[in-house]
């Protein structure tokens, strides 16, 4: 028995390294066929295809239905302590929806109607499989993209170029012909691609007439991936279907999306995509009551309408299907609830997922309290303290200070001026609607250049500031922009320290406020500088306002980003991408980070005033 064992255990360790290879290569061949299926599936619905190419299709569908089953046989067989271990219930689920496929090989096709003639029809539909061998290849692709996240790859470079992936897709994508009316221009086309995954808003066409309903699918899709973020998306899908990952990628995932432990890693990601999709669903609804039988569409036309405006209103992107933006006479009169609605979702996505997990958590806690009270008739002894945390407290009363001010302001200057011959409550709608965009999402109800210069000035500073960290909105940040005025007030004061709500400020919080602000000036001021000098035909003013927004992730202009040559365009596209990513972000993933020094050298002062 003992000569067993031994001889069992060499064997092992002999075919342990060939195992290993065969493993690499199959999991190399699976990352080429999900690529090849993604690509194959985009040709065929982006370009009209002849009889050939439609055989030539099917034929690549069917190779890498192969290599799937191939791939999870393999696993399954060899690894099935590993894979018991770290598959979940969903990707069990797939596998044997992947060995269904096999039912119509096997058996023939049974020549009586009914139920069996109609399971055997479906599992052997091309609609059944393709669908299936897209969730295998985008689990496929999140899994790889994950692992990059276990070999302590610099996770500010993997988010960068992420983003920058997405981008070129998207703007592939929307070059195919069956997405435009006439085609576009590469440069539009990454201009276009960029601004929505970057959930800006900035574009150099007339979406609604540039783009066929294919087109318009592919830019709320890639909104949808902007707002929530790809490596949200891609660790979600990955921990969701395969379970345990390194602890490591658990960690950075967790940093990414603020979550307060690793216990609570998957229900955060849970909560960031239900808050997501439960906001987005109402958002449509309010908007479909808003809109209901004024714009002349037709039911489904108007579902469509409404889910657009919703997730481009959320996600802070500004896009709309509508020429003009929402400043189109159609829905200028008579639709103040369309106006508020987008402005609250653009509150809502601006205020950041950690605020909004907050905010079910203080929810779940009274409804406790009330249920507690029905069953017991009485509260519990103690309650619970500092319910809002110290950052929805900051950006809760910053947000409502920015609105409050800027649609005073708004009001103020533009009453008698852009706003004149409207009823007062429309004022005061387009007031409060255009001091809620500024905060990064983009849309307008006013064209921007009837507005007086102290409205621009306003606007500025507000797309400057921004929405709230670890949201769909861009800017510094009102995070940052608290810190700053807090860190000022305590300098003026002759305070050692920043405090505020019953909390001293980390000096870490302080210095990463500051350093965000100066890097967004130096940057604004290189590319203003630049575009100055490629663009001397357009005003300062106007192009100071087109980076702002670019950089802000805002969407708003002066009429400018259509009169950009090539050249520039591609300069705002940088912008917006470095808006999105994060310039800390992205300048801590170039940047080789220096190690913590156990040492310190002598402080001194520097003379400032």
């Amino acid at each position: 028995m003992k000569l067993y064992h031994k001889l069992l255990l060499y064997q092992n360790k002999l075919l342990q390294p060939y195992v290993r290879l065969l493993f690499w290569l199959i999991t190399g061949i699976t990352y080429l066929a999900s690529v090849a299926l993604l690509i194959g599936v985009v040709y065929e619905h982006g370009f009209p295809l002849s009889l050939e190419e439609v055989n030539r299709l099917n034929s690549l569908y069917q190779v890498v239905w192969i290599i799937f089953l191939i791939d999870v046989t393999l696993h399954v067989l060899l690894e099935y302590r590993k894979v018991k271990r770290n598959y979940r219930k969903l990707a069990w689920t797939l596998s044997w929806l992947l060995y269904l496929t096999l039912i119509p090989v096997i058996f023939n096709r049974p020549e009586e109607n009914g139920v069996v003639l109609q399971i055997w029809s479906f599992l052997d539909g091309k609609f059944y499989h393709i669908i299936l061998l897209l969730l295998f290849s985008l689990l496929n692709l999140s899994n790889g993209l994950v692992r990059l996240l276990g070999r302590r790859t610099n996770p500010s470079l993997i988010l960068a170029v992420s983003f920058l992936s997405i981008i070129l897709i998207g703007m592939g994508l929307l070059m195919l012909p069956r997405c435009t009316i006439n085609g576009i221009s590469w440069v539009d086309a990454l201009f276009v691609s960029t601004s929505a995954v970057c959930v800006t808003g900035l574009t150099p066409v007339d979406v609604s007439t540039t783009f066929t309903t294919g087109g318009l699918i592919i830019i709320i899709l890639l909104i949808q991936i902007g707002g929530l973020g790809v490596m949200t998306l891609t660790s979600f899908f990955a921990m969701f279907f395969m379970g345990n990952t390194s602890l490591y990628n658990q960690l950075v995932v967790r940093d990414m999306v603020s979550s307060n432990s690793l216990s609570s890693l998957l229900s955060t990601l849970l909560y960031i995509l239900g808050f997501t999709l439960v906001i987005e669903g109402v958002g449509m609804v309010a908007i479909w009551f808003s809109i209901q039988g004024t714009l002349g569409m037709s039911f489904e036309e108007e579902l469509a309408f409404s889910a657009f405006h919703s997730i481009s209103a959320f996600c802070n992107a500004g896009f709309s299907t509508l020429t003009g933006n929402l400043g189109n006479p159609m829905v200028m009169t008579g639709h103040n609830w369309l106006y508020i609605s987008v402005s609250f979702l653009i509150i809502l996505g601006g205020i950041g997922f950690p605020i909004l997990v907050n905010f079910k958590d203080i929810a779940l806690y009274h409804l406790g309290r009330v249920w507690k009270f029905i069953c017991t008739r009485r509260f519990g002894r103690y309650r619970k303290q500092h319910l809002y945390n110290l950052n929805t407290k900051i950006v809760l009363v910053v947000t409502f200070l920015l609105l409050l001010v800027g649609t005073l302001a708004i009001a103020v200057f533009e009453w008698n001026a852009s706003f004149a011959g409207m009823p007062v409550v429309d004022k005061w709608t387009h007031a409060f609607f255009n001091a809620a965009c500024p905060r990064t999402a983009g849309f307008n109800s006013i064209e921007l250049t009837t507005f007086s210069v102290q409205t621009i000035l306003v606007y500025m500073l507000l797309m400057w500031i921004g929405g709230a960290a670890q949201s769909t909105a861009g800017g510094i940040k009102v995070n940052a922009f608290a810190v700053m005025v807090l860190n000022l007030r305590a300098i003026l004061l002759g305070s050692d320290r920043v405090e505020v709500f019953g909390r001293e400020l980390s000096h870490d919080s302080i210095r990463r406020s500051n350093a965000t602000a100066v890097l967004s000036l130096v940057v604004l001021f290189c590319f203003i500088f630049t575009l100055s000098i490629w663009e001397p035909d357009i005003s300062l003013l106007a192009l100071t306002f087109e980076c702002i927004s670019a950089l802000s992730t805002v969407g708003s202009s002066l009429n400018t980003t259509a009169l950009l040559g090539d050249d520039s365009k591609l300069l705002v596209s940088a912008l917006m991408f470095i808006g999105r990513v994060g310039l800390i972000t992205l300048v801590m993933g170039i940047v080789k980070q220096k190690k913590h020094l156990k040492y310190h050298y002598p402080s001194d002062n520097i003379i400032i005033n």
